[in-house]
């Protein structure tokens, strides 16, 4: 073709393609916009309710509006307190919404509220709304009582020779702020933990003579409780019995242990550290107990372990203790000695001076590894009670 007769082709293609009609721009401005509201309501006490969930458009069309729908967990776990749910919605022609039902399940027991999100997508003949296409449901607890089997070990109020000089049996319904307090922050404690440690009751819960730490996955971080005696409760030597029940899962690590009142100024491990009780959730059926100091300048540590002979440390309670004196510190689980250390050599002053009480929950870290498909939200430390006698 001589070039002459292409620049006129071209010409006609131009102006006849600026006069068609773009079927995008045209029919999309027609469009209505779809989004979904959230709901909140009271959980109940058996059997399950529903949270009603409203899906709408901006207007009414005159040809159906589909749209996808699925739930994830925030603080809530699919299973446990809802319902987990996906498929697609029908909005009607001529109709501007319609309701989406998603069952929670009831208890009896006191926790804070919880929640999760019903997200849209993929939206047939409608836009998604940019800010409306994620809804929060509410679970809000309506429950006063803890009810926690009293099933497992236990021990005794008093021990010939000695005498019990602090206690906390986690009565009333808050924590007694004259003998703990919160540690906050979500630095990952130096062992690449994953969890923002939170100030309040939203993560420890006092009521039914128990203390719970409940770690928590809220969208995709995680939050949980530690407490500490530093600067009110601190001691040196004794017998120490803590009775607990255990969260379990991978990337879960519960510990009750005790560090030196010295650690403002010397630091850690200069400071000692006692190890109650650590468990990684991994090995629901095992528990640690271990020390750690400085020795000649680096960190030296010295531990052992008790594992089950069936069931795990959540099933049911057990007590965990130490008993220490100027010559050996030594660990129980339901009174059977399984590790101890003797510590009269000068490389291990440090557990010789008054220690304090840290309990927590941990998410993640070095030890344990993070959380997977497989680890189960919220995860739950109960603790009946410390004791400690001299």
């Amino acid at each position: 073709m001589k070039l002459r007769f292409l620049f006129p082709l071209i010409t006609l293609l131009i102006i006849f393609s600026s006069c068609e009609k773009d079927p995008d721009i045209d029919d999309n401005a027609e469009l209505p916009i779809v989004s979904i509201s959230g709901a909140s309501g009271d959980e109940g006490d058996t059997g399950t309710s529903v949270l009603t969930f409203t899906v709408r458009l901006n207007k009414t069309s005159s040809q159906d509006v589909f749209v996808n729908y699925t739930t994830n967990n925030v603080t809530a776990a699919e299973g446990q307190d809802y319902e987990g749910a996906n498929g697609n919605i029908t909005i009607p022609a001529g109709s501007t919404e319609v309701e989406l039902n998603i069952n929670i399940f009831s208890d009896e027991n006191l926790e804070q509220d919880e929640s999760f999100e019903v997200v849209i997508s993929n939206p047939i003949n409608a836009f998604l709304s940019a800010s409306s296409s994620i809804a929060v449901g509410t679970i809000l607890n309506d429950d006063t009582s803890n009810p926690i089997s009293d099933v497992g070990y236990t021990t005794p109020l008093t021990y010939p020779g000695m005498t019990l000089v602090w206690q906390d049996e986690f009565e009333g319904t808050a924590l007694n702020t004259d003998d703990w307090t919160y540690e906050t922050g979500n630095n990952g404690w130096g062992n690449n933990e994953l969890q923002n440690y939170l100030n309040g009751t939203n993560n420890a819960v006092v009521a039914d003579g128990r203390l719970t730490i409940e770690a928590k996955k809220v969208g995709s971080t995680f939050t949980s409780a530690r407490l500490k005696t530093q600067g009110k409760q601190s001691f040196q030597y004794g017998r120490v019995d803590i009775r607990a029940t255990l969260p379990h899962g991978q990337g879960i690590w519960p510990a009750l242990w005790m560090l030196g009142e010295s650690f403002s100024t010397v630091g850690w491990p200069a400071c000692g550290e006692i190890d109650i009780m650590e468990l990684v959730g991994h090995e629901a059926n095992k528990v640690h107990g271990t020390v750690h100091w400085e020795h000649q300048g680096n960190h030296a540590d010295f531990g052992g372990s008790k594992t089950l002979s069936s069931g795990i440390f959540a099933d049911e309670f057990h007590v965990f203790s130490v008993i220490w004196d100027s010559q050996k510190i030594t660990w129980l689980m339901d009174d059977q000695q399984y590790h101890v250390i003797d510590i009269t050599g000068g490389e291990l002053s440090e557990f010789h001076d008054e220690f304090f009480f840290i309990f927590n929950v941990a998410v993640g870290g070095n030890w344990p590894g993070n959380p997977d498909a497989s680890t189960i939200f919220p995860q739950k430390m109960v603790v009946d009670y410390v004791r400690v006698f001299q």
